[in-house]
């Protein structure tokens, strides 16, 4: 992945943001020590973390769905910010890794806050009722699956609710897409900005996000 900013600057950001807790200091450590550093790095950055809690916060969110759980570090983040009487939807496919998050939800008080679905994210999302009641999303999953989940997001977000995508700009493979994971996450860059059910700005945080509100 290019760096959108100067490394220098992206250690400064780290050191000025809220510091992470022993819980997700743990966390990525232990991910880090058992993964291959090629599996490890998909683990979000703290500074993400900590930007997924507050805008969690700021929008009052009471039922979030996450797609891509992985060892649980965004899930935390996700499920710290919610109101009192909460719910997280985790979609994943994968009991290895979320075996990870199930300890490290335990150790941060979160079980009873977090619901866990094993299986293809596109099937749990379909599953759902079709009534707007989703006010937060996080998507960080299969790239190729991205326009699938977001077509499956948008009609359930409740207006004034926020979806964020991750890795939107792939580490710039979108300019100059290569492979189909580029050419798929460019679309939806495309199909987000002209979609007038929604708002939208991409920031360049990591490898890029994009926070989509649902319009009043």
């Amino acid at each position: 992945m290019s760096d959108i900013v100067d490394p220098a600057v992206n250690d400064y950001l780290l050191t000025h943001c809220t510091p992470a807790d022993a819980v997700l200091r743990d966390l990525a450590a232990e991910t880090w020590s058992k993964l291959e550093p090629e599996a490890a790095g998909m683990q979000i950055s703290h500074d993400e973390g900590a930007l997924l809690t507050m805008l969690v916060r700021l929008t009052g969110v009471d039922y979030a769905v996450e797609v891509g759980t992985f060892t649980g570090y965004s899930s935390i983040c996700i499920a710290r910010g919610l109101r009192p009487g909460g719910r997280l939807l985790a979609c994943d496919v994968s009991e290895e890794w979320t075996s990870v998050a199930r300890d490290y939800w335990e150790r941060a008080g979160l079980t009873d806050r977090i619901e866990l679905r094993i299986a293809p994210a596109i099937e749990t999302l379909r599953a759902l009722a079709p009534d707007p009641v989703i006010d937060f999303g996080f998507v960080d999953a299969d790239k190729t699956g991205y326009p699938d989940y977001y077509a499956e997001l948008v009609p359930r977000l409740r207006p004034g609710g926020l979806l964020v995508f991750d890795n939107v700009l792939r580490g710039g493979g979108v300019l100059n897409p290569a492979n189909d994971a580029d050419r798929v996450v460019a679309a939806l860059n495309d199909l987000i900005v002209a979609d007038d059910r929604v708002e939208s700005v991409m920031l360049p945080v990591r490898d890029g996000v994009t926070l989509i509100r649902k319009r009043d």
